[in-house]
């Protein structure tokens, strides 16, 4: 069951994937491709980063895992679903003000959490020792905010040069 479950959500990462990467129906100056792709890419960087630490502190352990003889890691969470949310969270506060983007951050962040809370208490696929949800949501919330903003920086930095 659990490796259905990892598939569903690989699929699901898929499909929110090919959405996220079509133009974005906003008049002004929108998100380009670029952006979205150095989004997904920094996002995955860091997110991997952690999620080795993590993994190797034995505060978390992931029991079924896709390429498990090469990875300690939830590949499909770090590397994948969670670049993509992060994605979305871009896009959708491309024109917001910070207090905007900290809520929608929140929110995100939250639905992240209530699923891998599901995941723990529910299947093998991820199992708390040190680690707590509430980590997850600090970490979560703390690396999407600070790839906003950087994106954000990069963005103004950008412009500055035209």
């Amino acid at each position: 069951m659990d490796r259905i479950i990892l598939w569903s959500f690989f699929i699901i990462g898929i499909v929110l994937l090919f959405f996220s990467f079509r133009k974005p129906l906003i008049k002004e100056r929108k998100p380009i491709i670029k952006d979205t792709i150095l989004v997904f890419l920094m996002k995955a960087y860091f997110s991997t980063f952690i999620g080795i630490f993590v993994a190797k502190e034995k505060m978390i352990e992931y029991p079924v895992r896709f390429l498990s003889k090469y990875f300690e890691t939830s590949i499909i969470f770090e590397s994948f679903l969670y670049p993509i949310m992060c994605v979305y969270l871009f896009q959708t506060t491309y024109h917001s003000r910070f207090l905007g983007i900290i809520v929608q951050c929140a929110l995100y962040t939250a639905a992240l959490t209530i699923i891998e809370v599901f995941c723990e208490k529910y299947t093998d696929l991820i199992h708390y020792h040190t680690w707590t949800w509430m980590h997850s949501f600090i970490t979560i919330f703390l690396l999407s905010l600070f790839v906003r903003i950087l994106m954000q920086w990069i963005n103004k930095m950008d412009q500055s040069k035209v």
